[in-house]
């Protein structure tokens, strides 16, 4: 039985995430979590022929439906407004998000559980701290969801340059909002960069860094990136299952992790910068983290790139954690 929940599944991610994920034949149990209209998408949902069962839990059933979980993917939360950072959402999605990780916790403490709700920067150490309070904590076991950073990245890339296909996959690290994105470029094979003026380079990283902002004004407040979000976090969960319940090797996808997932290949990385979680590629295993990749050689501009975002991290991660451990 491989039963996957998503927490927040009646809204604008957690609907197309749900169908995009009811067709995978290695989910057997789809549970569907929302405080609002959560078995109606279930019932719609459990029409589809595929293999997976599709239930709907609504408000006071969160137990039921995370109980025994193999996986978590929780894109609960308000969307992003115009005019709104993903700072701003923090209060508001903070307590959401620390509720449905005291619910892993006591239900499911052993399930993967990846997050999606945003700030991720901020959100993915809340869940950890939580499972840390209730002594279930395993750094292999949770994820941010990066992976709409790399998406964009790689459709980006190909708009400026058509001979790059948009299923290459391009190494983005750091985090999940503004400038903590650094897409390593330079790492694109065919020297894509040396192709490229300082300017074009500029524009191009900018746009992968804030791409979130482009959608959220191209829909006029009526939502944020919910489509692409979902593909991204379909992509993301469906590898992680490729990898811990079909146990196929050498998967890797960038994701946000507690940096103690892989001590032997960031310790040095975590001393000199400080920092306790990170985006990198990561390698998935049958217990999920099987390794942190460490960074490559890259650019001067990239490491420009890594200066602004380390203090931004720094502050993002401290403001999750305090969240849990200053409300002890």
């Amino acid at each position: 039985m491989v039963k996957v929940v998503i927490c927040g599944a009646a809204g604008g991610i957690g609907q197309p995430l749900s169908l995009l994920l009811k067709q995978s034949d290695l989910i057997s149990h789809l549970a569907l979590f929302d405080v609002v209209n959560a078995p109606g998408v279930a019932a719609d949902l459990s029409h589809i022929n595929t293999r997976s069962k599709v239930t709907g839990h609504g408000k006071e059933a969160m137990s039921e439906a995370l109980k025994d979980a193999h996986t978590v993917v929780i894109p609960a939360g308000v969307p992003r407004k115009p005019g709104m950072s993903r700072d701003d959402l923090f209060k508001i999605n903070a307590g959401i998000i620390r509720d449905l990780a005291e619910g892993v916790a006591n239900n499911c403490p052993n399930a993967f559980v990846l997050v999606i709700s945003n700030p991720v920067n901020s959100t993915v150490p809340i869940v950890c701290e939580v499972l840390k309070k209730h002594g279930v904590f395993n750094p292999k076991k949770v994820f941010g969801i990066s992976t709409l950073d790399v998406v964009r990245s790689s459709r980006f890339v190909s708009e400026v340059n058509p001979a790059v296909d948009p299923s290459t996959r391009v190494t983005v690290v750091g985090g999940h909002s503004g400038v903590t994105i650094v897409p390593l470029l330079s790492q694109i094979p065919g020297g894509f960069v040396d192709g490229l003026s300082e300017e074009k380079l500029g524009e191009l990283t900018h746009r992968i860094q804030y791409g979130g902002d482009e959608v959220v004004k191209a829909k006029d407040g009526a939502g944020s990136a919910t489509l692409s979000m979902a593909y991204a976090g379909a992509r993301f969960t469906l590898k992680l299952l490729e990898a811990t319940v079909a146990g196929k090797s050498g998967l890797v996808e960038s994701s946000y992790v507690n940096l103690d997932a892989d001590v032997e290949h960031t310790a040095e990385f975590k001393s000199k910068t400080g920092l306790d979680y990170f985006a990198q590629d990561v390698e998935f295993g049958t217990e999920g983290v099987s390794k942190i990749i460490p960074l490559p050689e890259v650019s001067a501009y990239e490491k420009k790139l890594l200066e602004a975002a380390i203090p931004e991290l720094k502050i993002n991660i401290a403001k999750g954690a305090s969240f849990i451990t200053d409300s002890a």
